[in-house]
């Protein structure tokens, strides 16, 4: 493993253990050259899923993308890091089990809206005006509207 700090290829492990998903393991590295320590991830190889974009062309699904909109969206909100992560990992948990190879990017919005918000009201809103693009305060109306009608339900 490169050490990110001096570069050198060598390195031990310090600590071992699973990841909070229990699908990927932690490992705290130090480097033989420096002595800097760092963390590293491990997960199990798996098919390639592929998001079908609006605009037809295909590319690999990006966990970090989904990782940083969710972030996004729960920008000064008392959303923790690790409850972000969660979501991320379901959502990429669900799409591996799936029979599907391919998802469009329209279903994986949907996904993530659902898990929002259950997770932050306003960070849902946040995702979906800028997902659903909102055109006027009329749309965002609307769709607060139905989330406090679902609430009161």
């Amino acid at each position: 493993m490169r050490c990110p700090v001096c570069g050198h290829l060598e390195s031990r492990v310090v600590d071992s253990r699973p990841a909070s998903d229990g699908s990927s393991i932690r490992r705290r590295r130090e480097c033989l050259a420096c002595g800097k320590r760092f963390t590293t991830y491990e997960t199990v190889e798996s098919l390639p899923i592929i998001v079908i974009k609006k605009d037809r062309t295909r590319e690999a699904f990006d966990r970090s993308k989904i990782l940083r909109s969710i972030i996004r969206a729960c920008d000064k909100r008392h959303v923790t890091m690790e409850q972000m992560e969660d979501v991320v990992s379901e959502i990429e948990s669900s799409l591996q089990n799936s029979l599907q190879r391919e998802i469009t990017s329209a279903a994986l919005g949907e996904m993530v809206m659902q898990r929002l918000r259950a997770l932050d009201e306003v960070a849902y809103v946040r995702f979906a005006s800028v997902y659903r693009q909102f055109k006027d305060i009329g749309a965002f109306m609307d769709e607060l509207t139905r989330l406090l009608d679902e609430k009161k339900r």
